[in-house]
């Protein structure tokens, strides 16, 4: 076997044996919200609300939950990921002078998945609007 065909078969069994390590088990958490989690005064006419992820997430797999249907805002659309799959976006009707109470994810609702079908730990997403 000359160099180059040597070089082909290490790199490649170098790329098998880094592909072979831990798998991810981690969840993935909540790292921002928009607006803001617990911000008041939020502006009404905001017409989209959305929750970042740490890690990148499973497309078409989500769960934008509520223990009061009350305090969940009206949904306009559905819900999707951005190009990167960090962040969810759900497009809604906000009212004014209004609590909000949203779970992403929860303990009966757990479709907020990363690539390794982890669910996110539940987070509750607080705002009231102006």
């Amino acid at each position: 076997m000359n160099r180059k065909g040597l070089l082909i078969v290490l790199t490649s069994l170098l790329n098998l044996v880094v592909g072979c390590g831990e798998s991810d088990t981690q969840p993935p958490r909540v790292v921002s919200t928009i607006p803001e989690n617990e911000s008041v005064n939020v502006d009404p006419s905001l017409t989209e609300i959305s929750v970042k992820f740490n890690e990148e997430m499973m497309d078409g797999n989500w769960s934008w939950a509520y223990s009061d249907r009350s305090e969940f805002p009206q949904m306009t659309g559905q819900a999707y990921y951005t190009e990167n799959k960090t962040r969810n976006v759900l497009p809604v009707k906000l009212e004014s002078n209004k609590n909000y109470v949203i779970w992403i994810n929860s303990p009966k609702h757990k479709n907020f998945k990363d690539k390794n079908g982890n669910s996110a730990y539940p987070f509750k997403f607080t705002f009231k609007t102006k």
